[in-house]
């Protein structure tokens, strides 16, 4: 498995907290608060589909 395949959750999450940083500091607050919440969901989701695909695999062997 290569880099982006494992990792690409983490990296959109960083690009997503680094896009509500720029939305903060650029006077646009409420925006900055809403895609502030993008990391998250998107972390657990990532961690939800990884499981979900290490159950199917434990199923079939």
């Amino acid at each position: 498995m290569n880099f982006l395949e494992k990792y690409y959750p983490v990296i959109l999450a960083f690009l997503s907290f680094l896009y509500s940083v720029f939305l903060w500091f650029t006077g646009n607050e409420l925006e900055g608060i809403y895609v502030g919440l993008w990391p998250v969901t998107i972390l657990a989701f990532a961690s939800v589909i990884r499981q979900r695909r290490n159950d199917d695999k434990n199923k079939k062997t």
